[in-house]
């Protein structure tokens, strides 16, 4: 259930006048993607101030999270799948919990436990023939999100059988994106935009007064978007296949693979989701592409504040019932 957030949302910046407030913003490398953090304040002390304080939060996130650093909290739940409850932060718990509540909303299209899968699929060009059915039955056989047991008295986690992991990377960009922008607004930046490689989470206004804008890029056609909306106090993230994948008897298999079942998504090439929180948005985008276009729209018509646009195959865009956007 991995994905590759592309370049598909271009952030559109209006001139911003010499009297205002300005707009200041840095590119860096975190949690193993890029990031762009972008702060309206009045000069560029204060953005280095305020910058360096998401940078730290969202280090300390990554810490938290990393299923590569062996001392994190979760690779001690992994560690310790099929053995004993492992005791974790408030924090982490809350998150689990979350991704667990978002799996049962969408029928197991969203799993976290998915780093339990066996890597059977490849994305690189080495793949000559499909898997066999029983390889890919099999590659799926210690993912469950209905496995993950957690106590809320003692804040543990447990993971029931031996083999299953947990990861975030479906998630935990888009988590950092929230609480990088709660830090920086409690310490009164009125406006900016954390870009989590792809997953985007703003607030306030351009320094000129205007709405924040983002393009959604047509897959099938990089140079064009397919739509413009304005965003003030939100999330924003988009999946995109156009560029991992593989074709096997004229079908075009996606690098975000069904949980549930073993298999690559078909017929997407790209889902963004709006949304108050980028973790939501995150997870979301994801589970619409694992889910398709009838029934991802109709669960994601179900959900307030939350909309979506798909754009299938052909190049075809779908919406949410109450999304409005400018074609271009």
């Amino acid at each position: 259930m991995t994905k590759h957030i592309a370049a598909l949302l271009i952030l559109i910046l209006s001139i911003v006048p010499a009297w205002a407030q300005k707009s200041f913003h840095r590119n860096l490398k975190l949690m193993g993607s890029g990031f762009q953090i972008t702060v309206v304040v009045k000069d560029s002390t204060e953005a280095d101030k305020a910058i360096n304080l998401a940078i730290n939060e969202i280090t300390r996130i990554e810490k938290l999270i990393s299923s590569w650093d062996p001392n994190s909290e979760t690779s001690k739940i992994n560690s310790n799948a099929g053995i004993r409850p492992v005791k974790v932060s408030r924090e982490l718990y809350g998150l689990i919990e979350r991704a667990i509540n978002i799996s049962t909303l969408t029928d197991g299209a969203f799993d976290i436990s998915y780093a339990s899968m066996d890597k059977i699929w490849k994305f690189d060009g080495s793949m000559t023939k499909m898997p066999s059915n029983e390889e890919i039955k099999s590659s799926v056989s210690k993912v469950g999100f209905q496995d993950i047991i957690l106590d809320v008295e003692n804040t543990s986690v447990f993971l029931k059988e031996k083999g299953m992991k947990i990861g975030f990377g479906a998630i935990g960009k888009g988590y950092a994106a929230d609480r990088a922008k709660a830090l920086l607004q409690k310490n009164n930046i009125q406006a900016g935009i954390i870009n989590a490689s792809g997953d985007m989470n703003t607030w306030g206004r351009q320094p000129n007064g205007n709405e924040w804008t983002v393009a959604i890029t047509n897959p099938l056609n990089k140079t064009k978007a397919a739509a413009i909306l304005p965003i003030t106090n939100g999330a924003v993230v988009t999946s995109g296949n156009y560029e991992k994948f593989v074709q096997f008897n004229g079908t075009r298999y996606a690098h975000i693979i069904d949980p549930r079942t073993g298999y690559p998504s078909t017929g997407i090439l790209s889902v963004t989701v709006f949304a108050p929180k980028a973790e939501l948005a995150d997870a979301l985008a994801t589970s619409v592409f694992v889910m398709g276009i009838e029934i991802g729209l109709n669960r994601i018509n179900q959900l307030p504040k939350i909309e979506c646009i798909i754009i299938d195959e052909k190049g075809k865009v779908f919406t949410s019932d109450n999304i409005e956007i400018d074609r271009i």
